[in-house]
Order: structure tokens, then C-alpha cells, then sequence
């Protein structure tokens, strides 16, 4: 049946996958780690062993994109990109922003315009200019950002505090499982050294 294929390709997905990892290095017996890590972070391989540094803050000197719209997002197409894009959609709010690629793989989170916006510098990043009081605001991390949309526009969030509460209890649950399993993904695919740990 339709269900019975299926279900054997996942499978031989999977084993593809288990036999491709088991074919990549792991770190020798004799690995100590470092006290201070030293060295140029591009040593660390992988694709995105060059991004981790030791410092915070720009790196370059490089102006945003800013359009005509009030609401500003800075983003990518990533899992917690497209939550906040979908989350713009959602609250009917697709009149009101214009949205800007961050490619993170070409370090543009690191420039000074997005710096500003996000000293953190990790995507999605909003700008509202018509926040709170008329006021320009900066709205950084996806729970802030959604839970940010949901405010400013009334939608998605209950009034009802036991309602709310737990939409509050959901929306945590998601901001702190959600990097475990995208670092399942970055050790699982992306590492260039895999260790049963990782």
C-alpha cells in the first residue's frame, strides 16, 4: 500500500543517514578541552565553525535595508525565521512589513545596522516604528517577537488569565525546546566531528 512504501523509504532514509554519520570522525581519546579556546574560530570546520567567536558585536560596518512599512523584519528562511513570518500573515499584518534577508551563512548578522537592531546578533529581528507610545522599537528573539505580534495586534493570545496562562506555558515550551532540536540538528548533520554526546 501507499502508507507501507512510505513508511520503507523513511526507514531507508534513516539507515542512509545512521551509516553516513558513522562514516564522519570523532574526536580522538586524547582530547582534553581547553581551558581558553585559542586559535581562529574558521579552524573549527564545519559549516558554521567560522560564525562562533569569542567577541560580541559588529564586525563590519554595514547599513540595514529599511522600507516604507512600519514594521521592519530581518530574517531568514529558517525554522524560527518562518515562525515569526507566518506569525505576520496570521495577524493580517502582510500590508504592513517588508522583509529583509539576513544570510546568516554570509555572516550579515554580524553587521553594525543589524548589531543595533539585535546586539545578540542571531535571526529573526524585528523593528516596529509605530510601537508602543508611537515609538521605534527593536524586538529581538522569536517568543518576544510573537508574543509581541500577538499583543500589539490582539490576536492569538486569550484574554482569559488562565487561558493566557497557558498559551504563556506553550509558547516557553517551544522557546526552550526548539534549539535542543535544532541542535540535534547541527551535531547530527552539520558537525564536522561527531560524538555519541552531541
Amino acid at each position: 500500500s501507499h502508507v507501507t512504501s512510505a513508511y520503507s523509504s523513511c526507514v531507508a532514509k534513516c539507515r542512509r543517514a545512521v551509516a553516513a554519520k558513522a562514516s564522519k570522525p570523532t574526536l580522538p581519546s586524547s582530547y582534553t578541552l581547553p581551558e581558553v579556546w585559542a586559535g581562529d574560530p574558521s579552524s573549527m570546520g564545519g559549516t558554521f565553525g567560522a560564525v562562533n567567536q569569542p567577541t560580541a558585536g559588529a564586525r563590519f560596518v554595514a547599513p540595514l535595508p529599511v522600507g516604507k512599512k512600519p514594521l521592519q523584519i530581518y530574517s531568514l528562511g529558517t525554522p524560527n525565521g518562518q515562525k515569526v513570518t507566518i506569525m505576520l500573515y496570521e495577524c493580517l499584518l502582510d500590508d504592513k512589513f517588508d522583509s529583509w534577508e539576513i544570510n546568516i551563512g554570509q555572516l550579515h548578522q554580524f553587521s553594525s545596522g543589524f548589531v543595533d537592531v539585535n546586539p545578540n546578533s542571531k535571526i529573526p529581528a524585528l523593528t516596529d516604528a509605530d510601537g508602543p507610545g508611537g515609538n521605534n522599537v527593536n524586538v529581538f528573539e522569536t517568543g518576544s517577537i510573537l508574543l509581541y505580534l500577538a499583543e500589539k495586534t490582539g490576536k492569538f493570545i486569550p484574554t482569559d488569565p488562565v487561558k493566557r496562562i497557558e498559551c504563556m506555558n506553550w509558547l516557553m515550551w517551544n522557546m526552550g525546546t526548539a534549539p535542543y532540536l535544532g541542535q540535534f540538528g547541527h551535531f547530527y548533520k552539520y558537525a564536522p566531528v561527531h560524538i555519541e554526546y552531541g
